[in-house]
């Protein structure tokens, strides 16, 4: 059995305290970050290690982007993706020994304005999905996990108001169709809500808001996806609201699901 945690950490170095703190408290097995905003060469790594995680794969760019995979087993290093050809640090894969392959992604979150006749940003999201649609089924993942900021909320109880956000970017129509289409590309199953089939569920909470708690204009962006050989393996979903609420956090909280493999 293992635990995997993702986390759009917005900055590991400036948040290096709130991950040792979420490892310490929590204890997954392996973690996946989001928008490290680092080289490789700079995450702290040191402070993880003292913690167990003496294994990681890692994708860095200065200031933007980056994803990483730290873990208290045993990681060799699976590749990386450059969808839509953007030249960012957005995909990286990781081999446990049992064979199991575990992707890290982080979608383009795609500007304010849904419309890529006027925003570049939005028609990048809109091809990095498509580019992810194709890859799945040119190559059906078998024993997998897809993480990640996926930088959508599919559902209309994964955000605070389906009617309102209908024309915002994250819950437009097309974008969840797009994610729909890479979903069912790899026949990926959606773990989080295979757990908690009802109901309203946030992973992210906006920095605009005054009070995010009591505003609670939540939307689920961060995802765990399985292939269909291993999903039924997975349990045990939670998303750590608590986080939102330390001090200078990520406006992401963790998700996580445990897998019996």
């Amino acid at each position: 059995m293992f635990t995997i945690a993702t986390w759009n950490i917005n900055s590991v170095r400036l948040r290096e305290g709130l991950v040792a703190r979420f490892l310490a408290e929590q204890g997954p097995d392996i973690l996946c970050l989001q928008e490290c905003k680092s080289p490789v060469e700079k995450i702290p790594l040191t402070r993880f290690a003292e913690l167990g995680y003496h294994h990681i794969v890692a994708r860095g760019q200065k200031g933007y982007n980056g994803v990483a995979i730290l873990s208290r087993l045993p990681i060799t290093d699976a590749g990386d993706r450059d969808y839509a050809s953007l030249g960012h640090a957005r995909h990286v894969s990781a081999r446990l020994d049992n064979g199991v392959v575990i992707h890290n992604i982080y979608v383009p979150a795609g500007g304010d304005i849904p419309d890529r006749e006027v925003n570049e940003k939005f028609g990048q999201k809109l091809d990095f999905l498509t580019e992810m649609r194709d890859a799945f089924h040119a190559d059906r993942p078998q024993k997998s996990i897809l993480v990640g900021d996926l930088n959508i909320a599919p559902r209309e109880d994964d955000v605070w108001s389906h009617k309102q956000l209908l024309k915002v970017v994250s819950h437009t129509p097309i974008e969840v169709e797009h994610l729909a289409q890479a979903q069912d590309a790899g026949q990926w199953v959606d773990v989080t809500r295979q757990d908690i089939p009802e109901g309203k569920l946030y992973s992210w909470w906006s920095y605009r808001a005054p009070d995010w708690n009591a505003a609670d204009k939540g939307r689920r962006l961060d995802h765990i996806w399985a292939s269909p050989d291993i999903a039924n393996a997975a349990h045990g979903s939670r998303i750590l609201r608590e986080c939102r609420g330390w001090e200078s956090p990520s406006d992401h909280v963790p998700v996580l699901a445990r897998f019996d493999l």
